[in-house]
């Protein structure tokens, strides 16, 4: 009996959709669901701009796609405002994470989280949007999470951004419906990403037995890590033409998460 992986089923469905003749733009290429978004994109046809502040990473992901590399930390609001603004397809993807509970959470970490999670998202949809109503066409797809949905403990900054990315969605969904725009997001549950695995790594360090499957899957009824491939074929699916009746929505991806 032949067995698919997900990632390559999902790399198949990538490859058959079509977006010939349209340009993307991923930030936080360099890795993880933004290097997934941005291999998925071009095999779809999309000509893909491939955005994120480490230089060598976003070359490489360039190159193995055929794109052209943008090196830019989000966090620097005026190198966000010279990033590409014909753009048919926006990805914003770029984010990371810092743990510490409500009283102890450095107020400067929470203000560059949003910085980097909601402002430079709003900046590159003002870039963007010109162009995709001057075609009657675009779409965008934010990259939230579970915890654009819900809480968890010790991550104020991460579900604070996540849920104005989620209200910022909606509103360009509700802003851009009249020219053929959509806006969503998908909310994956834990990916096998570097910002994963670092966890792990620090919960094994603090002494936490099984921290994969006592801590992050422990409510999740699928017991495994979702792939950066399956998250990018979701990607791809809000920008086909099956989708264009769908937008203000946030797509889960998250094994149960949110219904256990």
């Amino acid at each position: 009996m032949n067995t698919v992986t997900p990632a390559a089923a999902h790399a198949s469905a990538a490859e058959r959709a079509n977006l010939s003749g349209r340009t993307a733009l991923v930030t936080g290429a360099g890795s993880g669901i933004g290097r997934a978004c941005a291999a998925a994109l071009a095999a779809a046809g999309a000509e893909v701009h491939a955005v994120d502040r480490d230089g060598d990473a976003v070359r490489e992901v360039a190159l193995a796609v055929g794109g052209t590399a943008h090196v830019a930390d989000l966090a620097d609001l005026d190198a966000v405002a010279a990033l590409p603004g014909e753009v048919d397809v926006l990805v914003n993807n770029a984010g990371f994470q810092h743990v510490a509970s409500l009283g102890e959470f450095p107020a400067e970490r929470f203000e560059l989280m949003h910085r980097v999670m909601v402002t430079a998202p709003l900046l590159l949809m003002q870039r963007c949007l010109p162009h995709m109503r001057g075609g009657g066409w675009g779409r965008i797809v934010n990259v939230s999470s579970v915890h654009g949905l819900r809480a968890s403990a010790n991550k104020a900054g991460y579900v604070a951004a996540k849920h104005a990315l989620e209200g910022l969605s909606k509103v360009a969904a509700v802003e851009g419906a009249p020219h053929g725009i959509t806006s969503n997001c998908v909310n994956p549950g834990y990916v096998r990403t570097p910002l994963v695995e670092r966890q792990l790594d620090d919960l094994a360090a603090a002494g936490r037995e099984d921290p994969l499957g006592s801590v992050l899957l422990d409510r999740t009824p699928v017991k495994r890590l979702l792939e950066p491939e399956e998250v990018a074929a979701a990607v791809v699916w809000l920008c086909g033409p099956g989708s264009g009746f769908v937008t203000g929505s946030s797509l889960t991806l998250d094994g149960g998460w949110t219904a256990n």
